[in-house]
């Protein structure tokens, strides 16, 4: 077994999740392979192009028992779904001409705080989503 296989593991029991194949798959594509958040499709065609057999099923279910232990996170922009390997509030460049999420830091959006909340209310999670276009010739 490698490193890598026994870092899955590890995070997946760590985070109350039972190891199972798909789970490990899914875990390690979406942890080493996956340079930007992904939707479940995008997902899919990553295990289908490493030669991983699992159902389009299996892949949002896997990652919505993933969000539901906090190790990933899910952002949805225009009715569709991304996941986010940094569960951390995030900010992010959406490149609409693309359908691409890219997680960005504060000094590349320029937001750094968000207004206090009304009283007997508190700041659950924070998500700053800057749209993008190509500009027009």
């Amino acid at each position: 077994m490698s490193d890598c296989d026994e870092q899955t593991i590890a995070r997946l029991r760590k985070a109350g999740l039972r190891p199972t194949r798909q789970r490990r798959d899914l875990a390690r594509l979406l942890f080493t392979e996956c340079q930007e958040a992904v939707t479940a499709e995008g997902l899919h065609a990553v295990a289908s192009r490493s030669g991983i057999k699992v159902s389009l099923a299996t892949v949002y279910g896997t990652l919505h028992n993933f969000c539901t232990v906090g190790l990933i996170r899910e952002v949805s922009i225009d009715s569709r779904r991304y996941f986010d390997k940094n569960p951390d509030n995030r900010q992010y460049f959406y490149f609409e001409d693309d359908k691409r999420l890219v997680g960005v830091t504060e000094t590349e959006t320029g937001v750094k705080s968000v207004p206090s909340p009304p009283q007997g209310q508190h700041v659950s999670r924070v998500d700053v989503v800057v749209r993008l276009k190509r500009a027009e010739p």
